[in-house]
């Protein structure tokens, strides 16, 4: 457990304002992604106590918030169909958490490393976009998928998409949400004004605190208005307990009988893998978010996951996962340090199990206004602008990664942008270990840099196709350190071929099979 740096004295008040707004956001999104996972609606509220409370302890990450994932509910759907019964999956839960802690140990976390910045902020971008388009029909009274969902296409049986169901809000436009949303939405901006924002009270009662409670008083006064009057679908819902022997009933326990079952195995094996991939996207997005730029160490994020889903599994919960949308809720409000994220964490369980009455009388309307903010946040103009004067080789990727994710899923969208990324690392590969020079007297010249890969063996081909009979050609390869045994081998076959063609050709420097210790034999050779 690492409490070190956990809060510091002069983010504390901003750290617990931030931690409620998290809160906030976190609820109707826990309730929606056990909905879209099949899974009882408690079990999204026990993943994210368990994300805020004991992911958090062990975490190092100073602003990153955990919880269920909607890049999962698929993969839980199927499971949970397939396995036959929750709690034999919530056993692959376990497992999948013993998975994740043994990659955090084998330093697997530096495979984050390897996703470029051009993907990142995609992600970033992408995620801020449908973010913003999700609460479209939640800001006019119209619910058109499951709250938590992140897919453009939904499952609430109506056969919708993102696009679809905004063009189908139109229809159910409901007077007092759009009344909630537009007060919401003023506050929001007010908030963020020069003046509000200097004030030293605006630090203590944050706009998000404001939007809710006003919220709350006016769906309270509308019920008494028949036209204004907000129906149960358009509000928080969250399970309510009677008694405490009706809390226990809300947890379930694993099935240990069926641990020799070779499909928990698989299914854990899928869990530990795409959620560990989950997580080390997020926390290198959220490292970009990070005002003071700090670094998680990403390998003990693993063992943190690991940590939180093995108990998240075996008191009933979802598997979790650092998640953006509350990850970046959490920045936007404010948050400095761990302590937001395990504020948010004692909140869900405050008010899971004390005064669930009192957040289900939240409109929907009102989280909407505030992921509305955070999705513009995200995903503002000024990004797209800087992005483009970065040039294509950033530009293209970032856009691509974008349009995947709103019209897929999140990793779907980040596969498809890794795709054009690494498209024009290739083609930077292509182009730049070698220059061809044909000099003003006649002859030809390549001066190959100091990493020369099978990559560019088809440029070097191609060059060396182009010289005509009876030239004369220089390979340089002075500079050179490590030379792979592909290019050495097109270089000795263009010597054989010059003899034929009567090309002069000289070789300076190349190292036998250069960057390899074995063979260090160094020729220097004139062939006519």
């Amino acid at each position: 457990m690492d409490v070190k740096h956990f809060y510091y004295k002069d983010s504390i008040k901003t750290d617990l304002s931030a931690g409620l707004v998290v809160f906030l956001v976190a609820v109707p999104l826990c309730l929606g992604i056990a909905l879209a996972s099949g899974a009882p609606l408690f079990s999204g509220i026990i993943a994210g106590i368990v994300g805020g409370l004991i992911v958090t302890l062990f975490s190092r990450s100073p602003i990153g918030v955990s919880g269920p994932a909607a890049g999962l509910a698929v993969i839980v759907l199927n499971a949970i169909q397939d396995l036959g019964a929750f709690d034999i999956f919530l056993l692959a839960v376990v497992i999948a958490g013993v998975m994740q802690m043994i990659l955090g140990f084998l330093k697997a976390g530096i495979i984050a490393y390897y996703f470029p910045s051009s993907v990142i902020k995609g992600m970033l971008a992408g995620i801020g976009v449908i973010i913003f388009l999700k609460q479209i029909p939640l800001a006019f009274g119209y619910k058109a998928c499951e709250e938590g969902s992140l897919a453009f296409e939904t499952h609430t049986g109506a056969h919708e998409n993102t696009f679809s169901g905004i063009a189908h809000t139109f229809q159910h436009i409901h007077p007092g949400v759009m009344i909630i949303t537009a007060i919401s939405l003023l506050i929001i901006l007010l908030w963020n004004t020069g003046f509000i924002s200097k004030q030293k009270w605006s630090k203590i009662i944050s706009a998000p605190l404001v939007v809710v409670i006003l919220g709350v008083v006016l769906q309270l006064v509308f019920n008494g208005i028949e036209s204004l009057a907000l129906s149960a679908d358009q509000l928080v819902s969250m399970p309510v307990a009677a008694s405490f022997s009706e809390i226990q009933t809300l947890f379930t326990l694993p099935d240990f009988s069926q641990i020799l079952n070779p499909k928990i195995w698989i299914t854990a094996a899928v869990i530990a893998i795409v959620a560990s991939l989950e997580t080390l996207l997020c926390v290198e997005a959220t490292d970009k978010l990070d005002p003071h730029k700090r670094v998680t160490p990403t390998s003990r994020e693993l063992v943190a996951q690991g940590i939180g889903n093995t108990v998240s599994g075996l008191i009933g919960g979802l598997p979790v996962t650092q998640v953006i949308v509350r990850s970046s809720a959490n920045v936007q409000s404010g948050g400095q340090n761990r302590l937001s994220a395990f504020t948010h964490g004692v909140l869900l369980v405050i008010c899971a199990l004390a005064i669930p009455n009192i957040l289900n009388m939240i409109p929907l309307a009102s989280l909407a206004a505030i992921l509305l903010f955070v999705g513009y946040k995200l995903a503002k103009p000024a990004l797209f602008k800087a992005m483009y004067k970065e040039g294509w080789m950033q530009f293209i990727p970032f856009i691509v990664t974008i349009i995947g994710i709103v019209l897929t899923d999140l990793l779907t969208g980040i596969g498809m942008g890794m795709v054009i990324a690494i498209f024009y690392i290739l083609y930077s590969n292509f182009k730049t270990p070698y220059f061809f020079h044909k000099h003003a007297d006649g002859h030809y010249q390549i001066d190959l840099s100091e990493q020369v890969t099978f990559l560019n063996k088809a440029g070097i081909l191609t060059s060396l196709t182009k010289i005509p009979k009876n030239s004369k050609v220089i390979i340089d390869a002075t500079r050179s350190i490590l030379i792979d045994h592909d290019i050495i081998e097109i270089i000795e076959d263009f010597k054989e071929h010059a003899k034929s063609e009567d090309i002069h050709l000289t070789v300076l420097g190349l190292k036998k099979t250069q960057g390899f210790k074995n063979q260090q034999k160094v020729m220097e050779e004139k062939v006519v």
